[in-house]
């Protein structure tokens, strides 16, 4: 019933890390919009350059040009850059491949799927699986004689190593064609090696195992089956997940990624398989609910937004110079300034915390809908660490009763900032931190809407009562969307992504606290505006449903009215079939019958005086003809559904025909 489902993202670039969306297509408008345009038939020339020097400085410059400029991005595409970096994986030079695997990383980063998808296409995984055994070969080398190479060639190969990874991270995420060829790779015992050296090797390289076995545990079963069939693999990964249990320090900012992806992972392949270090453990409660409410607590957005902007402030004055790019030392930091590392901290930050998001979204997905045992209720508060030794107090989510602590810095985190949405005529200072603060609002609202809908589910009367603690949600949820605002331009896709979960999670608060919620004019006609504008089915179900329940204030007579008017206009007539298809139809009627079910309420008179008795019996032959043609095969829970409401409003009109008023 509406929750969001625990889906294959691509978790550093979906949207793209920097957006181009808002870019008219062509190379000539992308050519008009660079920069640094005049840089690139240089750059591509020297890629096959005899002279390795060359070469290297190429990889390197396409490297950089490729961060944070969308438009450079595009004329290096579109003069095959990807072509030229694969070929340079098998360059003769050690520094020249290198420097391509680096470039081809970032281009993975920052250029999405179509990029990902080319990389496959120009078959990337051959030269990248041959580096896997040389990669392990190196590591074994370091950590069993530490002092056998110098820091500088060590930190080569641990950058290379995550350069690889990533790259193979990103494929996994590109299609089914792409993960299976690397599930045939067998990465699962390389990736682990990283995370049971983690002391040894830099966190860097160790996240990015992680984060690429997050992806490839994530329902993809020969992944799956790998780790559980070690135990030593899942004692490695609960040891880093625990490392922390017993200290009140906060971990390092490089570690709680590594942590949270452990996180993730276990979730992955739980339950644990027996025999198992951890017998007796509730992956969900005893792990990811207490480690991860403190990291989507942990960050303030509007501190973060000012720190980027006196970031971008001070890189003004420190701008990249092609020409000067070293060519004499190894690779440092990917060839990043220290504001460049301060903002990429403060993105990894912000994408933490996301990811975090959307490993507890995970979580409220796989909780079972209306039909569960008894004891669920008991067991969901124990794990989302709830506070019932208080009374309620207005305003403060802590202290609500029977409400999860997680609410709380969930509706801190749906606020829009200043650069979560900025206008096409105002571009972000900061595209990556623009792009993660849009995604994280969008990981937000999607876990608010998996626990309301999940609390809904499980009717608590103690919640119900707390009606401070709905009027406090319901505010702050509209406040969120006040700031999104309707108006969606070019770029900014993610205000009508936000929009179309939002309805969900007005939906599930609204069903908790049915009836007590004051509609407004505003709301009311938003939500019809949303329903109507919509195409998608389930968009127009949720905004039917939050409707529902607002019609349902027993004092709010003519919003009752406006809302009750607007569902009947989705009934079909004797002469046409709805105006908005079969599940909405459904939804609609299954609203007026709920609405309506107690003659008893204020707002009955305009039922009455509606004569909407009349107008529901008109429908019910549409209503029938539509619950006909659902497909019992391909359908099956919907053709049910619909023959249910079909039933109900049988005897719904039969009963109100009997009333004597």
């Amino acid at each position: 019933m509406g929750k969001s489902q625990k889906k294959r993202l691509m978790r550093r670039h979906n949207p793209m890390r920097v957006p181009d969306s808002h870019l008219p297509k062509g190379l000539e408008s992308a050519a008009e919009s660079s920069a640094k345009k005049e840089a690139v038939l240089p750059i591509m020339q020297k890629m096959e350059s005899p002279d390795s020097s060359e070469r290297k400085w190429a990889c390197v410059a396409a490297s950089n040009l490729i961060q944070n400029d969308p438009s450079t991005r595009r004329l290096l595409q579109g003069k095959n850059v990807v072509g030229s970096l694969i070929t340079r994986l098998s360059d003769s030079e050690e520094e020249v491949w290198i420097e391509a695997a680096g470039a081809l990383r970032n281009l993975c980063i920052d250029g999405g799927y179509d990029i990902c998808a080319e990389m496959y296409n120009k078959n990337i995984l051959a030269p990248l699986k041959a580096f896997v055994p040389k990669i392990s070969s190196a590591l074994s080398q370091f950590i069993d004689s530490p002092k056998s190479l110098p820091e500088n060639a060590r930190r080569v190969v641990y950058e290379f190593a995550e350069n690889v990874i990533t790259i193979f991270w990103c494929l996994s995420e590109t299609s089914n064609k792409a993960l299976n060829a690397i599930n045939a790779i067998g990465l699962i015992p390389f990736l682990m090696s990283f995370l049971g050296a983690k002391d040894k090797l830099p966190a860097a390289t160790v996240t990015a195992a992680a984060q690429s076995l997050y992806v490839l545990t994530d329902d993809n079963w020969p992944a799956i089956d790998a780790i559980r069939s070690d135990v030593t693999y899942i004692s490695c990964l609960l040891d880093i997940v625990r490392v922390n249990e017993q200290s009140n320090e906060t971990p390092d900012d490089r570690f709680v990624m590594l942590h949270v992806l452990c996180c993730g992972i276990l979730g992955n392949i739980s339950p644990l398989p027996p025999p198992s270090p951890a017998p007796n453990l509730d992956v969900n409660k005893d792990l990811i609910f207490p480690r991860l409410h403190p990291v989507i607590s942990s960050v303030s957005l509007d501190a973060a937004v000012q720190q980027v902007q006196e970031l971008v402030a001070r890189q003004a004055n420190e701008p990249l110079e092609i020409e000067k790019l070293s060519l004499k030392h190894v690779p440092k930091s990917d060839h990043k300034s220290s504001t460049e590392l301060e903002l990429e901290k403060l993105e990894n930050r912000l994408r933490t915390v996301q990811l975090a998001l959307e490993i507890l979204t995970g979580v409220y997905a796989t909780l079972p809908d209306p039909v569960a045992e008894a004891e669920l209720d008991a067991s969901m508060e124990d794990a989302m660490d709830l506070d019932q030794s208080s009374r309620p107090v207005a305003g403060d989510l802590h202290t609500s009763l029977s409400l999860p602590s997680l609410v709380q810095p969930l509706l801190t985190l749906i606020q829009p900032t200043a650069l979560s949405f900025p206008p096409p005529s105002a571009p972000s200072c900061h595209p990556p931190t623009t792009s993660a603060l849009s995604a994280l609002h969008v990981s937000a609202f999607e876990c608010l809407n998996n626990i309301f809908l999940s609390l809904a589910a499980h009717p608590h009367s103690e919640r119900c009562a707390d009606h401070s603690a709905a009027q406090t949600i319901w505010s702050e949820i509209w406040t969120s969307l006040s700031k999104v605002g309707v108006d969606i331009a070019v770029g900014q896709e993610q205000k009508q992504v936000i929009w179309e979960i939002a309805v969900g999670v007005l939906w599930g608060v609204g069903k908790i606290w049915k009836g007590k919620l004051v509609p407004t004019e505003e709301h009311v006609r938003i939500l019809m505006s949303i329903c109507d504008a919509s195409t998608d089915s389930q968009v127009q179900v949720k905004c039917i449903g939050a409707l529902e329940c607002l019609a349902q204030h027993p004092n709010s007579i003519d919003a009752n009215r406006v809302i009750s008017s607007y569902l009947l206009s989705i009934l079909p007539t004797s002469t046409s079939p709805s105006p908005k298809g079969t599940e909405p139809l459904i939804q609609a009627v299954s609203a007026l019958i709920d609405i309506y079910s107690d003659e008893s309420l204020p707002y009955d008179v305009n039922f009455r005086e509606g004569k909407f008795e009349d107008r529901l019996a008109q429908s019910m032959e549409g209503l029938r003809k539509a619950v006909r043609a659902i497909n019992r095969k391909t359908e099956t829970d919907l053709k049910l559904r619909g023959e249910e409401v079909r039933d109900n409003l049988t005897a719904f009109i039969k009963y109100r025909k009997e009333l004597r008023f």
